[in-house]
């Protein structure tokens, strides 16, 4: 069972570390976004670096769209971001998009997404190109990803996740084969 506190401290961390530079950010900030206590933020996270370092990590998110095998993994990915975004009504990897800023902050969670999805991806495909093949693959699950964030009461909000899975995932499929 996911802790409600914590959840709601990473969310409003994910904005804050998006939206400000890294030395703007203060926990109390943070806190006052999500309810709770800068204290509390320390007893889960320990401070700001390691809350910044869990904000920055992919591995999670790539580890629930690479679950699993290559037969079946451009449905999986789909079904798996569709239903974690209305789960938890966040993206499990939307959040690189705001590091497309200037910093090291940013330029580390580019850095992490690109070694923990991407480079993830790029693994377990065969045959050639495969770095530019995942590089295509998490390009496909972010624009579904942002869509659905922009959209929230759009066609694809409102879809069954089969259908979704069914209808983009065979364009993913063909880039893992």
């Amino acid at each position: 069972m996911t802790d409600p506190g914590r959840t709601a401290i990473l969310r409003a961390a994910r904005k804050a570390f998006a939206r400000e530079p890294y030395d703007a950010v203060t926990l109390r900030g943070v806190a006052a976004d999500a309810g709770v206590s800068a204290a509390l933020i320390v007893k889960y996270f320990g401070g700001k670096e390691a809350l910044f370092e869990r904000v920055a990590d992919f591995t999670d998110a790539a580890q629930l769209l690479l679950a699993a095998p290559n037969e079946r993994l451009g449905e999986h990915a789909v079904r798996t971001l569709v239903e974690y975004r209305r789960e938890n009504d966040q993206d499990l990897l939307v959040r690189v998009v705001f590091a497309a800023g200037k910093g090291d902050e940013r330029a580390l969670i580019r850095e992490h997404f690109r070694d923990q999805v991407a480079r993830a991806f790029a693994a377990r495909l065969t045959g050639p190109d495969a770095a530019l093949r995942a590089s295509l693959i998490t390009a496909q699950l972010l624009g579904l990803g942002a869509m659905m964030a922009i959209d929230k009461s759009g066609p694809i909000a409102a879809a069954d996740p089969e259908n979704v899975a069914a209808l983009y995932a065979p364009a993913i499929q063909e880039l893992i084969h």
